[in-house]
């Protein structure tokens, strides 16, 4: 199969304004949760990207129809008759683990291939079964296949989880809506990606509560009793978040449309220490620059702390601050790997351990580099932007996970980018 390259050249603009999509994050969640509705759910404002391209082939295995109608999708769970997820799918995208909660709730067993995705770091799903085994869950596992089912049924049950983990307590959420009793997730994650999610629930006519804190609460509803329903994805707060960098580094102005400025409060703070003046209304943010970039201290954190899939982006400004900044990583051990990239376009990174310690230069060269994840591929396109000459970005499959059209908006935005066949560059 013939490769793409995205070429940049450097220009240094970017401003005006963009849509965001609706969130990689949450998206896939809904679609997996839509197996519960045992009918057509519909879902808007779901991102044109591949992942979603993928969880829609893992549904239709499973038996339901999915079919899209640009950003809408109608999922058809009502012939649903399969509890099993094929390896070659699941290990394309680590997201595919999420149907396990959901065929659990329904079916009480699953069998789902071992998962895969991108490559930043071990993300062992230990707290996943944990979170489920409590719920009454006993697994198996057989040949690189997770073995899931009920002996004695769902029960409610109070569960602490260990970390804040997405993937656990989105699982765990979606089993526990048709576990007999009531359940309790402390230590509970609190991004927004799960309150939308149990929004889509309560709209099946679950009953959660306490969504979007560390503690959530679900009452158990008979299976019986939940039904399909519509809903509409929220806007993809990282997405926002890298739009938003490519304006601080450009200087902007740069607005972004479609995004609740609460997602992003401490990426929003972040950007005001470096230097920026950033404007938020109901559903859009507004950044520009006139001076320096200043140098910045940053961890990732789970939700409401400092987004993890905000840090390549946010090492790129601090690449170009006028001091010394350190970043450091505290959930994906391998997510540094950028680093060694974004050091070929000139920019000053020592690593050590879980620590980035980022010396802000002059400028960026353009280079060939290649995307080591998703996150990391759409920060060394902003790189080519500000570079100085010519970026050519490579393993464009990475980007195509999880941003929609990321040429076309930045184009829209005044970038000098094009995608190209990797053959027409020989």
């Amino acid at each position: 199969m013939n490769q793409e390259v995205i070429i940049v050249r450097g220009n240094h603009t970017l401003k005006g304004d963009v849509r965001v999509s609706g969130a990689k994050n949450s998206a896939l969640k809904l679609m997996a949760a839509s197996i519960l509705g045992q009918g057509e759910t519909i879902l808007h404002n779901v991102p044109l990207i591949s992942d979603i391209e993928l969880m829609s082939e893992v549904l239709a295995r499973l038996g339901a129809t999915v079919v899209r109608e640009g950003h809408t999708l109608r999922i058809n769970t009502a012939d649903v008759d399969s509890c099993e997820t094929p390896y070659e799918l699941v290990s394309k995208m680590r997201a595919s683990i999420s149907v396990l909660g959901p065929l659990i709730g329904r079916f009480g067993e699953a069998r789902v291939a071992m998962p895969g995705g991108c490559q930043i770091g071990a993300r062992k799903i230990d707290m996943h079964l944990v979170g489920l085994e409590a719920l009454g869950v006993a697994f198996d596992v057989d040949h690189g296949v997770l073995a899931a089912t009920t002996p004695n049924g769902l029960r409610g049950t109070h569960v602490y989880l260990e970390f804040p983990s997405v993937g656990a307590t989105e699982n765990m959420l979606m089993a526990a809506v048709t576990a007999e009793g009531h359940t309790a997730i402390e230590n509970a994650a609190c991004e927004p990606e799960i309150e939308d999610l149990a929004n889509m629930l309560n709209a099946m006519g679950a009953r959660v509560s306490g969504a979007g804190t560390s503690l959530i609460e679900i009452e158990g509803v008979p299976l019986s009793t939940l039904h399909p329903c519509e809903h509409t994805t929220v806007g993809d707060r990282i997405e926002a978040g890298t739009f938003l960098v490519g304006g601080a580094l450009s200087g902007g102005p740069l607005t972004v449309h479609g995004i609740d400025p609460a997602f992003l409060r401490m990426a929003i703070m972040k950007l005001r220490a470096m230097g920026c003046d950033v404007e938020t209304g109901d559903d859009w943010i507004t950044v520009r620059r006139e001076g320096p970039l200043s140098s910045v201290d940053i961890q990732t954190l789970p939700h409401p702390g400092f987004p993890t899939d905000l840090q390549a982006q946010f090492m790129l400004l601090a690449a170009l601050a006028d001091d010394v900044s350190v970043i450091t990583e505290n959930v994906f051990e391998n997510r540094f790997m950028f680093a060694a990239e974004l050091m070929r376009m000139g920019a000053d990174v020592t690593l050590d351990d879980h620590h980035a310690i980022v010396r802000g230069v002059d400028h960026l060269e353009g280079a060939p580099v290649s995307s080591t994840d998703l996150r990391a591929g759409a920060a060394l396109v902003l790189a080519g932007i500000v570079a100085d000459g010519e970026t050519s970005v490579h393993h464009l499959e990475h980007i195509d996970r999880g941003y929609e059209d990321y040429v076309g908006k930045l184009a829209s935005l005044g970038a000098d980018i094009r995608r190209v066949s990797a053959d027409s560059l020989r």
